[in-house]
């Protein structure tokens, strides 16, 4: 399922007075997930399981703008019943949608490690869905704050500039055949759209990576649909499959269309 902006825009004025206030009680509520579930998947049943897990700092988070989670579903990726995608909300954050992962076999374990934002105390809720449509969750509470809306300094041409520089590598030795793990690191600002410009005094226009496609010797391994609940210099690791030597390689997109590459040789 692909979210419309529409859908997206629906969301954000139902949500945003609602997760403004709950932000002052400072405590994950479930009272917006009923909102959410309507909005993204009106009608249908969703299954809560313990085979997909997320998990958090085990404490409050040092900074909501940066904070660290680790999702994983424990289903082979060729199962007939295989998850094919996960969908990571934040409750309470302005816009809930942090992204959106597709997995393929060639990821050979369905496994991310990433750095989300937090505006308030939440539950942050994994879905998964299979190929036939069914969806499962787990959910778990993060106390983090300040993550979306807050103050931005620096020359914003600069940091434009700057952006879509990519670092990638993979874990040696290579075990062919095998799951391997592989971290992917872009800076970019991510602009929320919600962040006041300290020297203007108005709003910073969103401005975010939108999309990651990462292909093995030219076969799709996974695809991101990014939404701005991902933190600034979006962090990924995950895994991919290698059958032989050959070439790791990533396209990331931003909302503005410009695209940035990065490639690296996988050997043994």
């Amino acid at each position: 399922m692909r979210i419309s902006k529409y859908l997206i825009t629906t969301v954000l004025v139902g949500l945003t007075s609602f997760s403004y206030s709950s932000a002052v009680m400072a405590e994950a509520s479930d009272a917006l997930w009923p909102v959410l579930k309507e909005a993204f998947f009106a009608g249908k049943s969703i299954e809560t399981v313990d085979f997909i897990k997320l998990e958090g700092p085990p404490k409050r988070a040092e900074s909501g703008a940066q904070v660290p989670v680790t999702l994983t579903v424990d289903k082979p990726l060729d199962a007939s019943d295989a998850i094919k995608k996960v969908y990571l909300f934040v409750d309470a954050n302005p816009l809930p949608l942090a992204a959106t992962y597709y997995f393929t076999p060639l990821n050979g374990k369905a496994q991310i490690a990433t750095r989300i934002r937090l505006e308030t105390d939440s539950y942050v809720r994994a879905i998964g869905e299979t190929a036939d449509g069914k969806l499962y969750m787990t959910a778990i509470a993060i106390r983090a704050s300040g993550g979306c809306g807050g103050p931005v300094d620096g020359d914003e041409k600069a940091i434009r500039e700057a952006s879509g520089k990519i670092k990638m590598s993979v874990e040696q030795p290579v075990k062919f055949g095998e799951a391997n793990p592989a971290t992917f690191l872009i800076k970019h600002p991510m602009f929320t759209g919600l962040q006041r410009d300290l020297v203007s005094g108005g709003y910073r226009p969103a401005f975010y990576i939108q999309k990651a496609d990462f292909s093995y010797n030219g076969k799709p391994v996974m695809h991101i649909d990014f939404g701005v609940g991902t933190a600034e210099d979006p962090y990924l690791r995950f895994f991919y499959r290698p059958d032989a030597h050959g070439i790791l390689d990533v396209k990331a997109i931003d909302n503005e269309g410009r695209e940035f590459t990065h490639q690296i040789d996988v050997n043994s």
